[in-house]
């Protein structure tokens, strides 16, 4: 099929860009719906915003016909997801929905993705050998360190090297928001990972130091770490749900990664 065949279907406009350190984000819109869009090579990284009302919870018909408008619009065979469970488990992508947080791909035009409201959605690309992952990364699974265990199995099952992984970090519950407990924090701040970083203020978690310091940790050069700055609680950059947040209305958003078949 010819790339973007299916397009006259939709009416798109491309706003507007931004610089996220050296790296161009594109606020890319079609029919109402916004997504922060960032593209490497042939690696096309998408974060859904709440604009024009766009859902995807999978558990909903509303959500599953969004995943096949997108799956319609950005012409793709199929999109891979999980039921997420708040877990370190990691997949690679077989085309089943299984229970985890993680999935892995190298295959062309197949999407994978996860959903959020608050949590961190994480999308990794190994620009060398042509593997992406995405990661939903709560509080659990950054706890477990799922982050970390994505990049070992892409090193195990892929042969990555940690010097090519660029790491795209879409919008989550922020540090000025997070309100946890105290037990929770110093469930946190007892990791060894964790004991020359500030992750925590009063009673307030940074997920998001977290995986950057999990990042760190792998090798992962802090100019191949992309971030939104974008919370989901308070930001009003753009349209977003929050789990939190009771003014916005309750949904979630979907956050993805595929290869271009050019």
């Amino acid at each position: 099929m010819k790339k973007n065949a299916h397009r006259h279907f939709f009416f798109i406009s491309k706003n507007h860009t931004i610089y996220v350190g050296d790296e161009l984000m594109e606020i890319e819109t079609f029919d109402n719906y916004k997504f922060l869009k960032f593209k490497v090579d042939n690696v096309v990284i998408l974060f859904s915003t709440a604009s024009g009302g766009l859902n995807f919870n999978c558990h909903t018909d509303e959500g599953l016909a969004n995943l096949e408008k997108i799956k319609t619009y950005y012409n793709l065979e199929s999109i891979g997801y999980l039921n997420q469970i708040h877990s370190d488990l990691v997949f690679d992508f077989d085309g089943n929905i299984k229970d985890g947080d993680a999935l892995i791909t190298n295959k062309k035009n197949r999407a994978i993705g996860v959903f959020t409201a608050d949590c961190v959605p994480v999308i990794l690309v190994d620009t060398s050998r042509k593997i992406i992952a995405a990661i939903h990364s709560g509080w659990k699974g950054t706890n477990a360190l799922i982050v970390s265990k994505t990049i070992e199995r892409m090193q195990e099952t892929y042969g990555t090297l940690t010097k090519n992984i660029r790491a795209y970090i879409g919008p989550h519950i922020g540090g000025c928001c997070y309100e946890v407990s105290n037990e929770l924090i110093e469930e946190f701040t007892s990791k060894d990972i964790y004991s020359n970083i500030k992750i925590s203020n009063n009673n307030k978690l940074d997920l998001e130091k977290c995986i950057i310091a999990q990042l760190n940790a792998k090798g992962i050069k802090k100019d191949n770490i992309k971030i939104t700055n974008t919370c989901t609680s308070c930001s009003k950059k753009y349209e977003l749900y929050s789990y939190r947040n009771s003014e916005n209305k309750q949904g979630r958003m979907f956050s993805f990664v595929y290869f271009e078949d050019i």
